[in-house]
């Protein structure tokens, strides 16, 4: 008993190392994580202070926590038993392959990574690279919303600076949870998508049980107030044009008002660029008819590079101007009451208002003039001019470059002869480049002609 037992010393520091870490594990970190949580706590009920909307108890919950609450769902096992049934596999099987898709789809939301390093991160990207313009918003109709309704953010996507500009723009109001697809799975993007909050989603699977599981998550987040931001057309726009809505989402949030006691808020959001920074790679997918983006880790690097390069030389330019407008808040409740065709109709009637409220900026504007036939400056300002007033009629946001068309018209022309769209001669003629022209129409659909006006939404000039 009282022996000696000879170890070899790589053995011995194994067993003191396996030692040590259970003495951690039992009397050292959970004091530390417990002193961490209580930080994270205060950090988080200071956040709330400057909140419009605060941060909600589900979406500080730990992510383990959530997973177990989600496989275990009521609906979430039934789906599971039904799942096994059909395809003939085991019960465990089928349990293993939904808290899989759980794991997946739950984030891992950090205040301090959102407040302290996304907003910071966003706010200097959208103004290194654009000049950004917040043309319309109403605080009032904003501030009236109920505060606990759940607020879901519904929006045009153009362009993988959209999370990055509404999240900016969004700041003070609340941490929004964003619905983001395969290609933010790259790691160390994922890590850094979870810690923002955002969900992963598989776009394109039909698998039932999957969607189960990624319906009930979109559910029990409305239920316990989530503000969420949701892009309906499921996609970039490859056309330059705000699309139809896809169902999938939108179906899952309005089937949850019958469980839940809070209204459903929806906030429309239009966004606009002077230019797009993926346009060629949504150009080429519209004209393939394949949403498998050519573009690659390499390729964007690239760019950056470049871009960086003219920054540091001192030839950089921003891109233009980007732009977002906030359109009055619907109640779910209210436009279920007038809207006939369920989700469907619900869907159309926000996707009307996003389109109404998509602003209208120089290169746009000198897109569409040039496509319609205009050859000249004085012909490009002259359309402008000319539809103008059905726009502001309209009252849909038009940005005008310090409030001038003759500015607007220099600014959009200058950019697309700058990005060799356009090419001007000497006696002042402007030819679109051959390669430059689907390009052109890819920026000139964002704009409404007179006809399309619609009343609603708002109008400002600007710097």
């Amino acid at each position: 008993m009282f022996g000696t037992v000879e170890l070899p010393v790589w053995l011995f520091a194994l067993i003191l190392l396996f030692a040590l870490v259970t003495f951690a594990s039992h009397f050292f970190i959970p004091p530390v994580r417990w002193f961490l949580r209580r930080r994270m706590e205060k950090a988080v009920e200071e956040i709330n202070k400057r909140l419009e909307r605060p941060i909600q108890p589900f979406k500080l919950a730990r992510r383990h926590d959530m997973i177990q609450r989600l496989i275990y769902d009521p609906q979430v096992v039934a789906a599971v038993t039904h799942h096994a049934r059909e395809t003939g596999v085991r019960e465990d099987v089928a349990f293993s392959e939904a808290k899989r898709y759980a794991r997946e789809i739950v984030p891992s939301f950090s205040a301090m990574a959102y407040f302290g390093f996304s907003i910071r991160a966003a706010k200097w990207l959208s103004k290194m690279l654009f000049h950004v313009r917040l043309v319309r918003i109403d605080q009032d109709a904003l501030a009236r919303i109920d505060p606990n309704a759940t607020v879901v953010y519904v929006m045009n996507h153009r362009s993988n600076m959209d999370y990055v500009l509404v999240t900016y723009l969004a700041a003070d109001r609340s941490a929004l949870s964003y619905a983001v697809g395969e290609w933010a799975r790259i790691w160390p993007l994922s890590w850094l998508f979870r810690a923002m909050g955002a969900y992963f989603i598989r776009r394109s699977s039909r698998n039932k049980l999957y969607r189960r599981v990624l319906a009930r998550y979109v559910q029990m987040a409305v239920e316990n107030g989530v503000t969420q931001a949701i892009f309906p057309e499921g996609g970039l726009s490859l056309d330059g044009r705000v699309g139809e809505a896809k169902l999938g989402l939108l179906s899952y949030i309005v089937q949850e008002r019958a469980n839940t006691t809070r209204d459903i808020v929806f906030v429309p959001v239009a966004l606009n660029y002077d230019r797009v920074i993926e346009d060629r790679i949504l150009i080429e997918a519209g004209r393939t008819g394949q949403r498998q983006f050519r573009g690659s880790f390499i390729a964007g690097g690239a760019f950056a590079m470049r871009w960086l390069g003219h920054r540091l030389t001192g030839r950089a330019r921003r891109f233009g101007y980007a732009a977002v407008a906030f359109g009055t808040p619907i109640s779910l409740r209210e436009v279920s009451a007038r809207t006939e065709g369920g989700v469907t109709g619900i869907a159309a009637h926000l996707m009307a208002s996003i389109r109404r409220h998509v602003p209208i900026l120089p290169v746009p504007m000198v897109a569409a003039a040039i496509e319609d036939g205009a050859r000249s400056r004085a012909e490009v300002q002259h359309w402008i001019s000319a539809r103008l007033p059905a726009w502001l009629d309209a009252e849909i946001p038009v940005h005008l470059r310090r409030g001038s068309v003759e500015l607007s018209v220099e600014a959009g022309i200058d950019m697309l002869v700058l990005r060799r769209l356009v090419r001007e001669s000497d006696a002042g003629e402007l030819t679109l480049v051959e390669d430059g022209a689907p390009i052109v129409a890819f920026y000139a659909a964002s704009i409404p002609l007179a006809s399309d006006a619609v009343q609603h939404g708002a109008a400002g000039g600007g710097e």
